[in-house]
């Protein structure tokens, strides 16, 4: 028998601040080990705990920049890949 996978997805224009105020928000959540997200549509809480996989993308062309970042955990230890330490400048 199937799990039921619980998902939660929102999509929305927001300005720097707003977007910097919600990262922070995720931040809180991840040291805490417990994240909400909740929108007009759903909400799902998250509870980060052990070690957890980073991904970070980012692309330009002429007309768009992305940004993606990713974090994913499991409930057991796995053989996680690891490409060395991450560096942001701002």
């Amino acid at each position: 028998m199937m799990e039921r996978k619980d998902r939660f997805k929102h999509e929305s224009i927001q300005d720097r601040k707003t977007i910097q105020s919600l990262i922070t928000a995720i931040n809180r959540g991840i040291a805490k080990g417990e994240l909400h997200f909740s929108d007009d549509t759903g909400e799902i809480t998250l509870n980060p705990d052990g070690l957890l996989n980073l991904k970070v993308t980012a692309s330009k062309d002429e007309a768009r920049c992305r940004m993606d970042i990713r974090i994913s955990w499991t409930n057991e230890n796995t053989d996680l890949k690891d490409a060395g330490k991450l560096k942001v400048k701002s």
